[in-house]
């Protein structure tokens, strides 16, 4: 029988009290204002690091390496709000990857999660080996077992050292998805079954280094059940992004928060991204308006994901995410987990993180099946 109280996570030298990450949701749902109540509660903050040049009110203009600056300036006040562990999502598919890595250590973020990609390197100032005397901690997401044993044996051959985490996103993740259309709704790529494959192709790293490496779960969690069962499956902890949607502190215009309390089940789509990749969203207007063929013109300053073709691409997505962050929806969407039209409510952080540790309390509490790992 699991503790009816949910477990510390521990990332290298770093402790949580919580084993509860919330996941880095952009063009600016996750900045420091939301990060911040996530971890005074005892959970990890996390900040997106993609787009916040398109909502700095300054008007400074998109510039190459303002987002660094800006990132670094969204840390400050993260960690001036709170007493916990403050991450940085880092998408690897962004054309300044490497200087928003290097701004992220430099401002002393505690974690790293790097996806959207296989981070084999993180950036021109800084390889792993560098690493040590910053204090921050890098966690990979990865889609798989075979990407996580990927990145950890080529780290192992180059750099004679390992991340320190991994956070495994299964196919129910809202946003853009490392998963073809078709293996959404394959079982074979169910969370459930990658987490167990995930903590076993860590298992010869954990031994040769002689250190833990927390598996978090994420995609479609929603609430202190969902985390009782992933750590039964052997996960550390879990991700959870949409949950903290609806809570008074996420850094999102209202209109985008009450786009998500008031979606049906039948609203929440898989769309075709820009980018190429599909990605998980509330259809609305927008949406159906580019499923219909209109192209929806922009002028795009610089190329900021590595895989867009902005010359051929019907609209911006880094433009139509910025939008609905600030409430337009009219001119943008927003990203949800597959789970988002149970989210009925607006809470504050606070009262959410006690809705997931009472779950949690009562799953552990029922009398649970042994589980068979295949």
């Amino acid at each position: 029988m699991f503790s009816e109280f949910m477990p510390a996570l521990r990332i290298g030298d770093k402790t949580a009290a919580l084993p509860v990450v919330q996941g880095g949701m952009g063009v600016g749902i996750s900045r420091a204002g939301l990060a911040a109540a996530v971890a005074n509660c005892g959970g990890i903050g996390v900040i997106a690091a993609v787009g916040l040049d398109l909502l700095d009110g300054r008007e400074r203009g998109r510039q190459r390496g303002m987002s660094s600056q800006l990132l670094q300036e969204e840390i400050a006040r993260a960690k001036r709000l709170s007493r916990g562990l403050i991450g940085v999502n880092i998408m690897v598919a962004l054309s300044d990857y490497a200087s928003l890595v290097t701004a992220a250590i430099e401002a002393r973020a505690d974690l790293l999660f790097l996806g959207a990609g296989l981070p084999l390197h993180l950036s021109d100032a800084y390889t792993p080996r560098q690493l040590e005397g910053w204090g921050t901690r890098i966690v990979p997401i990865v889609s798989s077992a075979r990407a996580a044993e990927l990145i950890f044996s080529y780290w192992h051959k180059k750099y004679e050292r390992i991340p320190d985490a991994v956070v495994v996103e299964g196919p129910l993740a809202g946003g853009h998805l490392g998963f073809k259309r078709e293996e959404l709704d394959d079982p074979a790529h169910a969370l459930e079954k990658l987490v167990p494959e995930v903590v076993a192709a860590l298992r010869p790293f954990r031994e040769a280094y002689g250190k833990e490496l927390p598996v978090i779960a994420a995609g479609g969690v929603f609430d202190g059940k969902d985390i009782y069962r992933m750590i039964r499956l052997g996960a550390s902890g879990v991700q959870m992004a949409t949950r903290f949607i609806a809570t008074h502190e996420c850094d999102a215009d209202p209109a985008f928060k009450q786009a998500l309390i008031n979606a049906r089940r039948e609203d929440i789509a898989i769309i075709q991204s820009p980018v190429g990749l599909p990605g998980r969203a509330i259809r609305n207007g927008f949406i159906r308006d580019v499923e219909a063929g209109e192209r929806k013109p922009f002028i795009c300053p610089f190329k900021c994901l590595k895989g867009c073709d902005y010359k051929t691409a019907p609209y911006c997505i880094a433009l139509a995410l910025g939008n609905a962050q600030k409430g337009r929806l009219q001119h943008g969407f927003a990203f949800t987990g597959a789970n988002g039209y149970r989210v009925d409510r607006l809470l504050s952080v606070a009262e959410l993180i006690a809705e997931l540790k009472e779950g949690y309390r009562a799953a552990a509490g029922k009398r649970q099946p042994e589980l068979v790992m295949a």
